[in-house]
């Protein structure tokens, strides 16, 4: 059985369905949405999910049977909403932005927009530590701008105060041991910034240069990948428990992490033609290329316990073996935008959700490495937490 989580008729609805490999629906609930369908599914089949009411913001727990489990709600300010959550064994962790403009409706933005924060809860919603997030002023050497101000010139854009702040769209909040990664950005231009907390008392270990967002992974534990692509920027960045970076690769991707610490994956570059490949991180810095991928629209990879990595790109599932040779496994003539995550199931299947289809492939792959990532907790259950 499969949980999917997806917009409804709009934006402003969230939609849970359970299926069965067959495409038989199970059940299905509809909760008020932000624009960002938000759930995470714990250990014990509750599926949380984030949703706005009259009364604030709720974390609600749906049952394996769809029925309706416990109710969280963790307190906030009338313009907060819940930008990003993780499940701890205990808790929750929980990004706080300003209410979007979905959300808000007729009212304005408020004359004093609250500051980003984040949160850590108990699972009965106690607050045990709130960490307020300062963006400050950002820039980066790609952005430029044109105006009056420049006399009609391009001009290379001076430090700005972001006027609203969001998540960063790739991966917000991951947890990692005792570290925790969140992302913010300003909501126009996407630069921003992570912070780098410690769980027990959400104390700031460490921030990141202003960068454009990119995808993130965790590492290992205390460990993570932050990457950064567009204006110019194509990088990953390694950083350790104690915030610093470690190591640094001219690539940006969709990154896996082996048992080993490994990172590797399929580039991702707003670029066509393509020149992405299969690239593996080494750990001198050093990149090790495997096979070219063509296209644009990529899926996140899974990875079984030979090494073998699995995702969908340009109207074909593909597979990536330890030794960095290709492995073609489904093609059809399909160019849709909004792709899933690739979930590796029992007995080597694949699921891919193309737009509102579900895909779901038999292939030779074996099981579910046990790995940082993207595998076990983040893979299935959707949680990115590192215990």
């Amino acid at each position: 059985m499969q949980v999917s989580t997806s917009y409804g008729k709009n934006p402003l609805e969230t939609v849970i369905t359970r299926v069965d490999l067959s495409g038989m629906v199970a059940w299905q609930r509809t909760f008020p949405g932000t624009g960002r369908p938000q759930s995470r599914l714990a250990t014990d089949g509750t599926l949380w999910v984030a949703y706005p009411d009259r009364n604030g913001r709720l974390l609600e727990g749906v049952l394996p049977d769809g029925s309706r489990g416990p109710i969280v709600r963790p307190e906030c300010g009338p313009d907060e909403e819940v930008g990003a959550f993780v499940l701890l064994d205990d808790g929750f962790v929980i990004s706080w932005v300003g209410a979007s403009r979905l959300v808000r409706g007729e009212r304005g933005r408020p004359a004093s927009p609250p500051e980003p924060r984040v949160a850590r809860y108990t699972r009965e919603g106690r607050c045990l530590w709130s960490t307020r997030i300062a963006l400050g002023a950002v820039s980066f050497p790609g952005v430029v701008e044109v105006g009056d101000r420049t006399g009609g010139e391009i001009r290379l854009r001076r430090p700005w105060v972001p006027e609203e702040i969001g998540v960063d769209r790739w991966e917000p909040l991951l947890v990692a041991a005792d570290r925790i990664a969140a992302s913010f950005a300003e909501t126009r231009g996407g630069i921003g910034r992570t912070f780098f907390l410690d769980l027990k008392d959400g104390a700031t270990i460490s921030v990141t240069s202003p960068a454009p967002p990119g995808r993130k992974a965790i590492a290992g534990p205390g460990e993570f990948l932050i990457g950064s692509q567009g204006y110019g920027a194509f990088t990953t960045g390694r950083f350790g428990r104690h915030g610093a970076e470690t190591a640094r690769w001219s690539s940006h991707g969709a990154m896996l992490v082996d048992k080993d610490g490994t990172a590797g994956g399929p580039e991702l570059e707003n670029r066509l033609p393509s020149r992405s490949r299969f690239r593996r991180l080494a750990p001198d810095g050093t990149l090790v290329a495997g096979p070219a991928l063509t296209g644009y629209y990529t899926s996140y990879p899974a990875m079984d316990r030979e090494g073998t990595a699995v995702f969908w790109r340009d109207g074909k599932l593909l597979a990536v073996d330890a030794d960095l040779a290709g492995h073609e496994l489904f093609a059809m003539d399909d160019s849709r935008a909004v792709i899933s995550r690739a979930l590796l199931l029992n007995d080597g299947n694949v699921a891919v959700a193309l737009d509102n289809e579900l895909m779901v492939f038999r292939t030779p792959l074996g099981p579910l490495a046990e790995s940082p990532w993207p595998c076990g907790e983040a893979n299935l259950r959707g949680n990115p937490s590192l215990s």
